[in-house]
């Protein structure tokens, strides 16, 4: 064997960033798939992911995690030239020594999270997404099916362990006693669509003032369109209202829609990965902001 065994979350933890142990199934990897030119891992990721050359990417999935390599290669095989915004082209799919791993051809440009300080014209940039977002969630085929179980039944388990989850996270006190009751109060099903489901500026890359990439579909399922926007106006909008109004505008919904914001900030306490002590280190309220629903109004609103 040339890779470490990971079976268990644990596991995985423990030898996640030691390239002693990872490189070399990686540099034997490669030379069996004939890959020629410098492997360098890239910093950011939870998974290990390696640029390979000028062109090519390899991308690493633990025998604990092997099901988001098949979840990943599906979304990018059936992304193919869709969207407006480019997405990683599947290059091929495999296995060894129990680790998955999918082989794609590289994106062009500078990470969004570096370049939105500097963006010439930062609203131009969300309602690309906008457009690019209402496409994606538009991509219909029966094999979509099998990313993820029935979207309303997963909601509904969500909402029941909402505030063991933030709580287990670490939020306390107003914000977490307020949670059963704003929940109670919010219908947040609709159709199933794809969802990317962590499009944050980390995952977006610019070529001058243009999107020039999308990646990272992994944790891609299906679910009600408004769960995507949690993480949008989180961690690509991140409060900004005009910015976050553009991309709704560029979706083609309505910026003012009665109820959105609370319905986005629900979602946001049901996604996957909810994190809300963190969400409010990354996005810190005014201090007269006591309230979700207010929360709510500061996070999605667009006035």
């Amino acid at each position: 064997m040339t890779f470490p065994a990971a079976d268990t979350d644990a596991a995985f933890a423990a030898i996640r960033r030691d390239e002693v142990l990872l490189r070399p199934g990686v540099d034997a990897l490669c030379r069996d798939l004939g890959a020629e030119g410098e492997v360098v891992r890239f910093a950011d990721g939870s998974l290990p992911v390696y640029a390979v050359g000028a062109d090519l990417v390899l991308k690493l999935y633990p025998p604990v995690c092997r099901e988001e390599r098949d979840r990943e290669a599906l979304v990018l095989e059936l992304l193919a030239d869709r969207l407006p915004i480019p997405t990683p082209r599947l290059r091929g799919r495999g296995e060894r020594d129990g680790w998955g791993f999918v082989w794609m051809e590289r994106l062009r440009g500078e990470s969004l999270a570096t370049r939105w300080p500097a963006l010439p014209d930062p609203l131009r940039v969300a309602r690309a997404l906008g457009e690019a977002l209402a496409v994606l969630h538009g991509v219909r085929d029966p094999r979509l099916a099998t990313l993820s179980d029935e979207p309303g039944a997963y909601l509904a388990r969500q909402r029941q362990t909402a505030v063991e989850r933030q709580r287990a996270r670490g939020l306390e006190g107003a914000w977490l006693d307020q949670v059963p009751a704003f929940l109670e109060g919010l219908d947040l099903d609709g159709p199933p669509v794809l969802l990317h489901t962590e499009v944050m500026r980390e995952h977006l890359l610019v070529d001058g003032d243009h999107l020039s990439g999308l990646f990272d579909f992994e944790p891609a399922r299906l679910g009600p369109a408004e769960y995507e926007l949690a993480s949008v106006g989180l961690f690509v909008t991140a409060g900004d209202r005009a910015a976050f109004r553009a991309l709704l505008e560029g979706y083609g919904r309505d910026p003012d829609e009665p109820g959105l914001p609370q319905r986005v900030l629900g979602h946001a306490l049901l996604h996957q990965y909810s994190n809300f002590p963190w969400y409010l280190r990354r996005v810190p309220p005014a201090p007269e902001v006591r309230t979700l629903d207010d929360l709510a109004n500061t996070w999605f609103g667009t006035r």
